[in-house]
């Protein structure tokens, strides 16, 4: 089987792409803006029409979109995850090549819960930044775009290499900083949040069933229970042998993003952390809670997660106790 993965360079993408390789039945080719991809192309400036030639030219079976972006401001998601989707989508109509489209979306799309629900595919989406809005919109793309498609809507992936600016990494990144100056108490706010996190392994596993399935519409990818951030920072402390004290600062009603920490830490993408920073509590746009209902992922691709977080969360740990 001839795949195209678009993005193998990306948190999710290298993780799709050792899987990939794992399977000898699948010759795989990787498209991206890096050196290291097979063939360079950028989907954000690149025509439909050059990437045509080139679907035609390699013939895939299934093309893999891991690519995207997930901050920035509203005009580059757009760029990157809508308009990135509509090349793709457009370029597979005009090839002959026939191939199927595993389109990666995101929990983000759904927006806020009803704490204690269970988010099923049929929920009507309402994201609530823009963020989600871009990702929304390139699910639309693929839904009405008549292509063999599936979208997997992924809620929040964790594990091996996960960012340093999101939440469980600014959490493990807090906790390297206080043990190496041998602090004895770690304040952090804003741990309120659920989410429903699901290892990257695992989410490669659902992307690999996906290409070889005939699954198409959306199925959701995640654990199917929601995790408060305070209580993954207490199990983080336990694998860390962090022997201090957890204290959680009251989360202002306009604080930036939920793990947000003292003393001042930064994200991977340069904003400055700190207790308070001004905006809204969940930069995700999905309010409190978000927990997936994942019997589809089940019932159509045969797919269950088998990480726990303990182990993605011992996982980002080790990354970060690395750190110099």
């Amino acid at each position: 089987m001839r795949v195209l993965l678009i993005g193998a360079n990306g948190y999710l993408g290298r993780f799709v792409a050792d899987r990939l390789l794992a399977d000898p039945a699948v010759q795989l080719t990787a498209l991206g803006r890096g050196d290291d991809a097979d063939v360079r192309f950028d989907l954000a400036t690149g025509s439909p029409g050059a990437l045509t030639r080139f679907l035609d030219a390699v013939h895939p079976g299934v093309v893999i979109n891991c690519a995207g972006a997930t901050r920035g401001g509203a005009r580059d998601l757009i760029q990157h995850n809508t308009v990135a989707v509509a090349t793709i989508c457009e370029a597979l109509r005009r090839s002959g090549c026939g191939a199927r489209l595993v389109q990666i979306g995101c929990g983000a799309e759904y927006g806020p819960s009803q704490p204690g629900s269970s988010t099923a595919e049929d929920a009507v989406p309402r994201p609530g930044g823009p963020y989600g809005v871009s990702k929304l919109a390139a699910t639309e793309l693929v839904l009405g775009s008549g292509l063999d498609a599936v979208v997997l809507r992924v809620f929040s992936p964790a594990g091996p290499a996960t960012p340093a600016g999101s939440p469980l990494g600014r959490l493990a990144e807090a906790m390297r900083r206080a043990m190496q100056a041998g602090d004895g108490e770690l304040k952090l706010g804003g741990l309120g949040a659920q989410r429903d996190f699901i290892d990257v392994r695992d989410v490669a596993r659902a992307v690999h069933a996906a290409s070889l399935s005939a699954a198409q519409g959306v199925i959701n990818i995640g654990s199917g229970r929601a995790v408060r951030l305070r209580d993954a920072a207490s199990v983080l402390a336990r694998v860390a042998g962090f022997g201090g004290a957890l204290h959680e600062l009251d989360a202002p009603a306009v604080t930036l993003r939920p793990s947000v920490v003292h003393p001042r830490s930064e994200s991977d993408h340069g904003v400055p952390g700190g207790p308070v920073a001004a905006a809204y509590p969940y930069p995700d746009g999905c309010g409190s809670w978000q927990q997936a209902d994942v019997r589809t992922a089940r019932d159509r691709l045969g797919w269950r997660p088998r990480i726990n977080l303990e182990e993605s969360l011992a996982d980002i740990w080790m990354e970060a106790a690395c750190r110099i």
